[in-house]
């Protein structure tokens, strides 16, 4: 099994040498470690030029022409990776040694898993230790893990994402499914980016498993572009506020946004259904679809909504696929501009 190591890197100077470290510090060191810089202005370019001089593995440096954001560059970076099985990697993250090993392992015993991701230790920008793990913030807790052992993954990262890029490994293969990665769908007012892409793709084919252990450290800080501070620095009070069903029913709901995610998934299993099977995956998403289109279609009549609000009820569609009584009475009780 070959082992490619996807890095991006933008301005990460101040915090790149741990991560290439620890990656060249690997107990199973990965066969090529392909990072492409999105227009770095600092000295990023010659610290990944020095390395590469260094490591006893192959290190291909790439600088994109233009700024591609991240998303775009993790995908050019996937697209230039040669290995059986890819490993993302963030710029300012520091790896435990026994990263890779432990994830290959995990894919060489067992061929059916697309996708392996681990816990991490979140850390700040100095590497102190939070009291949190990647999987505290994330909320992958008991439950979480049960539905992916039985192999209800796909159910769950529909929901939301719970696999982080740089915790995970997925096999090559998956490559043609996932790209490109769409950079404009939106879901519970997160922009979907490329981990919870890629997860949701390989998820609706093959199963993916997860290990415990801290396997990275998941370096928090300001200057970068993609991490859990959002979640970290939220108001208790306004998460509170949002979370009772009051605050529920007064958030407006984003069907078009939720219809066009939906709608996204759909037509690439179905594009790809020969040759990555996933019945299972794309009848929820009808499912699903159906539903969301059924809310979005209420009349602006309160009274007339009634009957198409209690055939969601009775179906359980409410409970399946939206939050229940709290996603029923919002339409009941929301005005319809």
């Amino acid at each position: 099994m070959q082992i490619s190591v996807a890095m991006c890197t933008y301005n990460g100077a101040a915090f790149l040498q741990p991560q290439l470290d620890s990656i060249a510090r690997q107990s199973r060191p990965p066969d090529e470690l392909i990072v492409c810089d999105d227009c770095s202005t600092d000295a990023t370019k010659q610290i990944l030029d020095e390395f590469a001089k260094q490591t006893p593995f192959p290190v291909r440096v790439f600088v994109n022409d233009h700024n591609l954001g991240s998303t775009r560059n993790f995908e050019r970076a996937i697209s230039l990776c040669n290995g059986d099985v890819i490993a993302l990697s963030d710029q300012d993250d520091v790896w435990s040694l026994e990263k890779l090993k432990l994830l290959e392992e995990v894919l060489v015993a067992r061929p059916e898993v697309g996708l392996v991701f681990s816990n991490g230790k979140v850390v700040d920008e100095t590497l102190a230790p939070t009291p949190w793990s990647i999987w505290d913030v994330i909320r992958f807790g008991d439950h979480e893990q049960r539905l992916f052992t039985a192999g209800e993954a796909f159910d769950v990262l529909l929901d939301r994402n719970v696999v982080t890029g740089a915790a995970m490994a997925f096999r090559k293969c998956f490559r043609e499914l996932a790209m490109p990665i769409p950079t404009d769908i939106m879901h519970d007012g997160w922009r979907v980016i490329h981990d919870g892409w890629l997860a949701l793709m390989i998820a609706a084919t093959a199963p993916i498993a997860f290990v415990p252990e801290l396997l990275i450290q998941y370096r928090q800080h300001g200057a970068q572009q993609i991490g859990l501070r959002a979640v970290l620095e939220a108001d208790p009070d306004e998460v509170k506020k949002k979370s009772t069903f009051l605050g529920s029913v007064r958030r407006r709901n984003s069907f078009a946004d939720d219809l066009h995610y939906l709608e996204t998934l759909h037509e690439r299993l179905s594009l790809h259904a020969a040759a990555f099977p996933s019945a299972r995956a794309l009848a929820r998403l009808e499912a699903q679809l159906m539903h969301v289109r059924r809310r979005a279609l209420l009349p602006q009549s309160r009274v007339r909504r009634i009957p198409a609000i209690m055939r969601e009820i009775v179906s359980f569609r409410y409970y399946r696929y939206s939050n229940g009584a709290r996603s029923a009475a919002k339409d009941l009780l929301q005005h319809i501009e």
